[in-house]
């Protein structure tokens, strides 16, 4: 059987933190945990989401949110400041929220 590595909450800073961004890559709920990626001011931003059937609950699905849209994202950004991924609690897209992790809002 694979194994799957928990991507747990100790990587990323305490704070929480928006961005607002345009989708680069839609919502993919493969693996361990959701994923999505967004551009910010340039850059390419890795957003990891709930692991997929908790993301798909609250609604986010691969077909939600189309590239090139843009969202704002809430959560914890890594605390490697090279490293531009973002933990995600909540997505905002189109005037509706997607809470994946709402216990930590």
């Amino acid at each position: 059987m694979p194994a799957y590595a928990h991507h747990g909450w100790g990587g990323n800073v305490d704070q929480v933190s928006d961005m607002t961004g345009t989708v680069v890559q839609g919502v993919s709920l493969a693996g361990p945990h959701a994923t999505m990626k967004i551009n910010v001011d340039g850059k390419v931003w890795d957003i990891t989401l709930a692991p997929p059937f908790r993301t798909n609950r609250a609604g986010l699905k691969e077909s939600t949110i189309p590239v090139g849209a843009t969202v704002t994202v809430r959560g914890n950004r890594n605390r490697d400041p090279g490293r531009l991924e973002m933990k995600t609690i909540m997505v905002r897209y189109g005037g509706k929220k997607y809470d994946v992790y709402p216990e930590r809002e």
